[in-house]
């Protein structure tokens, strides 16, 4: 693995605050590869692999995939790279998973460049997920569940923003105005 090359960004940010759209657009920029546990969990199950098989009827039931074998397929994900150039988009969501990666990271010498939190008002949130859900046909994007995923994210996020924060690594970003605005601030807080 080339070391010197490394660079690992990992983005949070509240439902709607634009974080998918920042996150491809910096992946483009920086060739970095994107990483959604989600895709990584539909791919393995896709491919019929053995990590594939134990998280299969986990999803099937609705429920949660253990912290071990999320970092077993990040741990496969990562391997599998030349350079750990990344942006995780989704993960981690909870202190334990943050502690684990970094374990992950250390081992594979590649530390954390940057964590940049994309903040943005929970009313203006609540307003751009009723839009998406206009145009998407989501069923999901209703204000009264947008509310409910804003209480859950503050709920599962506050401490993992915190330990971020304590570490050096946090870059606090408005998320508010044209896309272009908040990925210009993006891009001048990575540097």
């Amino acid at each position: 693995m080339n070391a010197e090359r490394n660079r690992v960004v990992i983005f949070l940010g509240p439902p709607g605050a634009g974080k998918g759209t920042q996150a491809e657009r910096l992946a483009r920029d920086l060739d970095l590869v994107k990483i959604s546990t989600g895709d990584i969990l539909r791919d393995h199950v896709a491919r019929g692999t053995e990590l594939g098989l134990q998280v299969k009827d986990v999803l099937d039931k609705g429920q949660l995939v253990s912290d071990d074998i999320l970092i077993a397929l990040i741990r496969d994900k990562l391997a599998s790279l030349e350079a750990v150039r990344v942006i995780f988009d989704g993960f981690p969501r909870t202190v334990a998973q943050a502690h684990d990666l970094d374990v992950l990271l250390e081992e594979l010498g590649a530390p954390i460049h940057a964590v940049p939190l994309l903040e943005v008002p929970d009313e203006e949130l609540i307003e751009r997920i009723v839009e998406r859900g206009k145009t998407s046909g989501r069923s999901d994007d209703t204000a009264e569940v947008a509310r409910q995923r804003q209480a859950v994210y503050r709920e599962q996020t506050q401490p993992l923003i915190e330990y971020y924060r304590a570490r050096g690594h946090l870059r606090v970003i408005d998320g508010v105005g044209s896309m272009d605005d908040v990925y210009g601030r993006l891009r001048n807080a990575l540097n």
